[in-house]
């Protein structure tokens, strides 16, 4: 018999100070000085109660666009690296030539620095020297090449195509880790029933796959909330607000010296991703089907 080693609950309370200290205290003041008129500007704090969040939301300030692009990515995104995620495992889960090859391939963007993704992208999408607009005209298709990131109709689309293609490996992953965990009992059973592929998929691996689409659509959502660093090295933001989301606007309002609108904007994104992640969850976890 193997006696377990129960240490005193004092053990925690370095880690309890750390948390404390580092993350709850910080956020709380955060959320605090969202309320007041910090700035760099004067040494005065002074408070104005909701003004700053009248400001956000108010359609007639540039922070309306941040929210709007903040959540037109975070939809996108999330269906795209779904969907995207899914058919590539549902591929790869097959008896396929140079399986973990592929495999390995499909992954290796989501381990790569956004910087450095950014960089390359942003050389591919140049819109005169650029290898995909000299692909274009190579091919004769001169009328598609487009100034994929500085037009504002389409920059917004070109940040979420490379997002996708960066993070939609990430997704396949753990599809195929949630794929891999179905019995295959259940196939057995279908195929002696003669229920065809597309029968197998809905009946079968689409309902025992719900807990692995929560796991992936709440990872994709809080991602999608949080965006900075690939819309900031390929865009920064530009042209004009076209791709301005809510953290980018958080790094200029700080860069500008308005610390407590940074804060305000902070804490709107914080709401954001509490109240939709809990509603999804709590969505998500009525559909999923126990084996």
């Amino acid at each position: 018999m193997i006696k377990r080693k129960v240490y005193p609950s004092y053990f925690l309370y370095g880690a309890l100070i750390l948390y404390l200290g580092l993350f709850v205290i910080p956020s709380i003041a955060g959320i605090a000085y969202s309320f007041t008129d910090w700035s760099v500007y004067s040494d005065e704090i002074n408070f104005v109660g909701l003004d700053n969040f009248r400001e956000v939301f108010s359609s007639r300030n540039n922070y309306f666009f941040y929210i709007k692009n903040t959540l037109i990515f975070t939809v996108i995104t999330t269906v795209a690296k779904t969907v995207l995620g899914l058919g590539f495992a549902l591929i790869l889960t097959q008896k396929v030539k140079w399986l973990n090859f592929h495999r390995a391939n499909m992954f290796i963007p989501s381990v790569l620095s956004a910087l450095i993704i950014g960089m390359i992208f942003k050389s591919i999408l140049n819109p005169n020297t650029g290898l995909l607009n000299e692909f274009l005209r190579t091919m004769g298709l001169s009328s598609l090449a487009k100034s994929w990131l500085s037009d504002p109709k389409i920059a917004l689309g070109s940040v979420m195509a490379v997002d996708v293609w960066k993070g939609m490996g990430y997704i396949m992953t753990i599809f195929i880790a949630g794929i891999a965990a179905i019995s295959p009992t259940y196939y057995e059973a279908a195929d002696i029933d003669g229920a065809s592929g597309v029968k197998k998929f809905f009946n079968i691996t689409l309902p025992l796959l719900m807990p692995t689409f929560t796991v992936t659509t709440v990872l994709n959502v809080i991602y999608g909330l949080k965006v900075f660093d690939s819309i900031y090295v390929l865009t920064n933001g530009g042209p004009g607000f076209a791709t301005e989301v809510l953290y980018t606007g958080v790094y200029k309002e700080f860069g500008q010296g308005r610390y407590a609108m940074g804060t305000a904007l902070s804490s709107v994104m914080f709401i954001f991703m509490l109240i939709i992640g809990f509603f999804m969850i709590k969505l998500m976890m009525k559909s999923e089907v126990e084996e």
